[in-house]
């Protein structure tokens, strides 16, 4: 009887073992959710759209918005959306100081600090850096034509923030259809999400050195890339010379580059991709479908955008009782 009864102590001790373990599990992979600060800091969403106006109207220029946008991708790829990217280091060694995090723009980390900066003000010590840049995300685009959506809350901020890290983590703009699907999933996002995330490229800028290769060096017997319009190559040309300061920068859509549309992928259709990872996808068999149907339809396009933007957004979450929630965004707190 007594053999009988330690054995019942024991499995009761493994099932509580067990309790406990799943318990934890639970509250380090809490899952976001939109009202997650419903309770803790209700204004967060207004408090940020109120910084991300006044960063627009304090520069007077399109920058913070594709800036912002193109941050929020960049952090999301490398660590998982966790502001690591955010981080500052005075040895350089930062996520931020990776060779391909270098071409971020200022205007977009800035508009994250004032964010947070007027978020503390409210709500001390509550709202994660990693949520803030999310949320200013999703305004900017909003601000130029994407039609609203809303944010999964509940990230908090990563520990790790490592140059070393950067390399491999995110499309280059010389990538095959093969190579970006490939990326991509491993993030778990789709080939759809891959396509429809692309169309960030409707906004922005780039240098002319991250294109140069198709204007002067694509292959021996032809130096210009012959997927490219002509006439859009010679435009690149003219605004891109050879040898050009490699701080000149040209819009990513040369239709409409300062509204949130569908009109990149009717570039796509006419040739005038700025980067191969552009072109591509149009030109691929398993991609072109997409790039059509979105072309044809805007409507089509915003759905798959936002849906897109939202598996982005849970890309490497850190939640529960992972990480911190950072006093200033460019320091860990400890």
């Amino acid at each position: 009887m007594r053999l009988l009864n330690r054995g019942r102590q024991q499995n009761m001790k493994s099932i509580f073992g067990v309790l406990l373990v799943l318990m934890v599990m639970s509250i380090g992979e809490a899952e976001l959710k939109e009202n997650f600060y419903s309770s803790s800091c209700p204004n967060v969403e207004s408090i940020v759209l109120q910084a991300v106006n006044a960063k627009l109207a304090e520069t007077q220029t399109f920058t913070p918005i594709p800036a912002t946008l193109r941050l929020f991708f960049h952090d999301c790829f490398v660590e998982g959306c966790d502001a690591s990217v955010l981080i500052a280091s005075p040895n350089g060694d930062a996520e931020k100081d990776a060779p391909d995090n270098l071409s971020l723009a200022g205007d977009g980390f800035d508009t994250v600090f004032k964010a947070k900066q007027a978020v503390e003000a409210e709500c001390p010590g509550i709202v994660s850096c990693a949520d803030i840049l999310a949320i200013a995300a999703r305004d900017v685009v909003v601000l130029a034509g994407c039609p609203s959506f809303s944010v999964e809350l509940g990230r908090r901020d990563g520990l790790i923030s490592a140059a070393s890290r950067v390399a491999g983590n995110l499309p280059e703009p010389t990538d095959d259809v093969d190579q970006l699907t490939a990326r991509f999933a491993a993030k778990n996002l789709s080939q759809l999400d891959m396509i429809a995330l692309s169309g960030a490229h409707t906004i922005g800028f780039s240098h002319c050195t991250r294109f140069a290769n198709r204007l002067y060096s694509f292959t021996p017997s032809n130096p210009i890339d012959p997927s490219l319009d002509p006439n859009y190559a010679q435009q690149l040309i003219q605004e891109c010379p050879q040898n050009v300061d490699p701080q000149i920068a040209v819009n990513l859509d040369p239709t409409t580059p300062t509204i949130f549309d569908n009109v990149y992928y009717q570039n796509l259709v006419g040739g005038k991709g700025m980067f191969t990872s552009d072109q591509v996808l149009f030109t691929h068999p398993s991609t072109k479908p997409a790039v059509t149907n979105f072309a044809n339809s805007p409507s089509r396009f915003n759905a798959a955008f936002v849906a897109a933007m939202r598996n982005l957004g849970r890309v490497g979450v850190k939640t529960g009782r992972q990480g911190e929630i950072r006093r200033d965004c460019t320091t860990f707190n400890s």
